[in-house]
């Protein structure tokens, strides 16, 4: 029988919450993990945030996000750098062990050159990330986001990168909204649990029709995605770690969060 030992809940999820009200929530329910979005953050103190949740028998899963290195502008990619290095900073005062990097795109640029520039930014933050005993995990996201958001599409490209740079701080972040369509996934997955670089599983639903590309996540169970399949290879593939919980929807923020959350524990025992 499942329990909730190894369910996370971004903060994104119940984005309704205050960080302090969704920790409170999450724990009574049963909750383990938690994934903290830097913008719960702001006008807090970062080790007190991280405190609270430790006192609440919750784990710190991973901090969201870094990244954002590509750009045409030679300013932007050293703002982008200074904020990765923050990211750093909160991450360790937190007491987060990961980050999780969405690693950014610019349509006026071809992709082989942004996806350059994602390895060169992922190289310059790797010293000071080992420095502070954090990891990082690239996360490839879908191919309708390659345009402006990440030039990262595919686990076959998230893994090339990841191996060429090959250090054991840097990893992958499987989320199944962003990958559940490629017909490579399941040997892309165990490639990388065999390189040790499979670090986050992210799950939600992919909603037919979808009627937004960004806000319009689903609840496990309620779209399309092959959800036990993947979390078979997932498995296969030697991950032990937390299964996350990460929904954007217009639709689940207007519901009752209570009433959400509830959804969320039963959807995640059911169907992931």
């Amino acid at each position: 029988m499942k329990n909730l030992d190894k369910l996370c809940i971004h903060t994104i999820t119940t984005k309704p919450w205050q960080l302090e009200k969704a920790v409170e929530k999450y724990a009574a329910a049963g909750v383990k993990g938690i994934s903290v979005w830097r913008d719960t953050l702001e006008n807090r103190n970062i080790v007190q945030a991280g405190e609270m949740i430790r006192n609440h028998g919750m784990e710190v899963v991973s901090l969201v996000r870094g990244g954002f290195f590509a750009s045409t502008s030679l300013e932007k990619r050293r703002a982008a750098i200074d904020d990765n290095l923050k990211a750093i900073d909160e991450a360790a005062a937190l007491g987060s062990p990961l980050i999780v990097l969405v690693c950014g795109a610019d349509p006026g640029q071809s992709m082989s050159i942004s996806r350059q520039q994602i390895q060169e930014g992922i190289e310059e933050i790797l010293p000071y990330a080992g420095e502070c005993n954090v990891k990082l995990a690239i996360e490839p996201l879908h191919p309708m986001y390659a345009a402006d958001r990440s030039a990262i599409n595919t686990m076959s490209q998230a893994n090339d990168l990841a191996e060429q740079i090959d250090s054991p701080l840097l990893g992958v972040a499987v989320d199944v909204y962003h990958l559940w369509w490629d017909p490579e996934l399941q040997q892309e997955i165990i490639r990388c649990g065999m390189n040790k670089h499979l670090f986050a599983y992210h799950v939600c639903d992919w909603n037919v029709p979808t009627t937004d590309m960004l806000f319009d996540r689903g609840l496990m169970g309620e779209g399309c995605i092959p959800l036990k399949d993947i979390r078979s290879w997932i498995k296969e593939a030697g991950f032990t770690g937390y299964t996350e919980v990460e929904i954007f929807s217009h639709k689940f923020w207007a519901e009752d969060q209570d009433q959400f959350l509830n959804k969320i524990i039963q959807s995640y025992l059911h169907h992931t």
